[in-house]
């Protein structure tokens, strides 16, 4: 089985509605309290049951002073660095402020590192930001899916005046992202919302397939005459390869971006961390291979894989990290598998893998290396020996 966490945001989402929906479907607020009290922030966090449009949730409410300072990306990262968050933590908190100063700066057409965090840079979002790396890693799953968002409709007072809903910030952060109409006077998705959501979820249904353990409902600050303020998290049980889960079907195939740069000038070191950050910032893939450019110098051609979603902040990085002059950019058509993940049992213990086929033919299971290579250390035993039985466990299921 693979535990699922879907987020139903027909109603938007924000930083303290992710909080009060993680507390209310299980994860401990003093494990949220004590991370965030880690960072040394003069703020409280106030928990309290409440009901929103006659319906029972959890309100989340981060009490701080006000601040007149404005923050860049590099000062909230010295602020993570001083707490007592999980290196997982503190890189998926690392990520979705990231995330935020890559929108800002799309949307303001400036640098990263010169992005001046307004709202988000807050004392309170800094504590919604990092309390929800906390709660989403407490929650305990394999993969995040979530509804098409809410985001309202109107103007908004912002660090710049009055701005339409979704924001720019909010725009681009939900930019591959599918949207739910909505005539709703109000912001309901926040760039915090927006941000976090943005860099857990890597499935967008409306219908997930789920066996449902708990459901937390997060209050939003507002009250609204139209609807229930509150966003719903579903957690539970996805069915696995061998438990009678039936094969969707469909055609496997979509469009995708590819970015290709030329270096010869960039030492490995560097190459290896762009790779890296690529992936961190929505990347389907990223290699390289050995060319012989002019002048007769050895050099490498760096490649990305891309949903269009992600083309800006992947060519931002490459021009920051690589220092290239020029990146070519095309669209591609790609088949392939129709694909499912699947967990199969060994001898030591169960393996997380991929099933894939082709319409009417039979599927095919490939493990997890990361999986594989786990058990291979902890019981000292040959790599391949691991691959083939996990192998073999989904053909004989039995075995």
């Amino acid at each position: 089985m693979t535990r699922v966490a879907h987020f139903d945001c027909f109603s938007g989402i924000s930083g303290d509605m992710t909080l009060g929906a993680l507390i209310d479907a299980g994860v401990s607020s003093d494990a949220i309290r004590d991370g965030i009290a880690s960072l040394g922030l003069p703020v409280t966090v106030k928990v309290e049951k409440v009901r929103k449009g006659g319906f029972a949730a959890t309100k989340v409410t981060v009490e701080a002073p006000h601040e007149h300072k404005h923050r860049h990306l590099h000062h909230i990262e010295e602020m993570l660095a001083r707490g007592t968050l999980s290196d997982k933590q503190r890189a998926l908190a690392q990520k979705i402020f990231r995330r935020l100063a890559e929108a800002e700066a799309a949307a303001h057409g400036i640098a990263v590192e010169k992005v001046h965090f307004h709202e988000v840079g807050a004392l309170d979002s800094i504590a919604d930001i990092a309390g929800s790396a906390v709660g989403l890693d407490h929650l305990g799953v394999d993969k995040f899916t979530s509804s098409s968002v809410t985001t309202g409709v109107g103007m908004v007072q912002c660090a710049h005046g009055l701005m339409p809903i979704p924001t720019p910030g909010t725009a681009a952060l939900l930019k591959g992202v599918p949207l739910r109409p909505s005539s709703i006077q109000s912001e309901l998705t926040t760039p915090t919302g927006a941000a976090i959501l943005t860099s857990v979820v890597t499935e967008w249904t409306d219908s997930p397939d789920l066996t449902v353990e708990h459901i937390g409902h997060g209050a939003g600050q507002r009250e609204l005459s139209e609807q229930p303020n509150i966003l719903r998290l579903f957690v539970g049980q996805s069915a696995a390869v061998g438990e009678g889960a039936p094969l969707p079907h469909g055609r496997g195939s979509d469009s995708v971006w590819v970015l290709e740069t030329n270096l010869d000038d960039v030492p490995g070191e560097i190459v290896g961390y762009c790779m890296d950050r690529l992936f961190e910032a929505g990347a389907l893939d990223v290699f390289t291979a050995p060319i012989q450019m002019k002048k007769n110098r050895p050099g490498v051609i760096l490649s990305v894989i891309a949903p269009e979603s992600a083309l800006a902040a992947l060519e931002e990085i490459l021009f920051r990290e690589t220092l290239t002059f020029g990146i070519r950019r095309y669209r591609v058509e790609r088949r392939k598998l129709l694909r499912k993940e699947a967990t199969v049992t060994t001898p030591w213990g169960p393996i997380k893998g991929k099933l894939g086929w082709l319409e009417s033919k039979p599927p095919v299971f490939t493990p997890e290396y990361e999986d594989c290579a786990r058990v291979a250390r902890e019981q000292n035993v040959p790599l391949r020996e691991v691959f083939q039985k996990a192998q073999q466990s989904y053909k004989e299921p039995n075995s």
